[in-house]
């Protein structure tokens, strides 16, 4: 298999909205007033081993079930456009429990390797090649170790408004994503009208 840039990076941008680390932020920053300590290495290898065993064993679980990628690439792309009208709209549609248990719960999982990242792994599975995911996930998994390591810095630096408008921008991204998963996925065929 050959590495293909564009595939990496339509791959990256897709798990980076998902993931959305830089909108986690506020939550890391509880969780650490909480008393929790984050050990950002060991949050990011655990989200990353996660994320491999559903990119490689997702499918042979859904196999069990009757389910095909392409099924479940739409089932996907639903999820994916709840959590975009989510960061769009700021409605909550997901609920999200907070601990202060620390690195594995709930910063791994379910903050990083959560519902959304496991769902849009399996669904951009029908879309590219499994190598290109595996270093856009690598690179996603570089970000959230750097995010971890100087979450304060990113909140001084984005402040609360550019915060706001980053989980915003990327949230219109990933409602086009999730439009463009459906669509490939169900064969329909957009055309232009004279």
């Amino acid at each position: 298999m050959e590495l293909d840039y564009l595939e990496i990076v339509a791959a990256f941008m897709v798990l980076f909205a998902v993931i959305d680390i830089t909108g986690s932020i506020p939550i890391i920053l509880d969780i650490k007033s909480r008393g929790s300590i984050i050990q950002p290495i060991k949050a990011t290898l655990v989200a990353f081993a996660i994320m491999l065993a559903f990119l490689f064993g997702g499918k042979p679980l859904l196999g069990l079930f009757g389910v095909d990628i392409s099924s479940f690439a739409i089932a996907g792309s639903f999820v994916l456009l709840f959590l975009a009208l989510e960061m769009v709209l700021g409605i909550e549609f997901f609920k999200t429990e907070t601990t202060s248990e620390g690195s594995i719960v709930p910063i791994a999982f379910p903050l990083v390797a959560g519902a959304g990242s496991i769902t849009t792994l399996l669904s951009i599975k029908a879309e590219y090649a499994t190598v290109n995911i595996i270093v856009a996930l690598a690179l996603n998994m570089l970000i959230v170790y750097l995010v971890l390591r100087s979450t304060r810095l990113f909140e001084r630096l984005l402040g609360p408004t550019g915060i706001h408008v980053l989980r915003k921008a990327f949230g219109v991204i990933l409602l086009a994503i999730a439009i463009k998963l459906f669509i490939s996925n169900t064969g329909i065929q957009l055309g232009t009208t004279p």
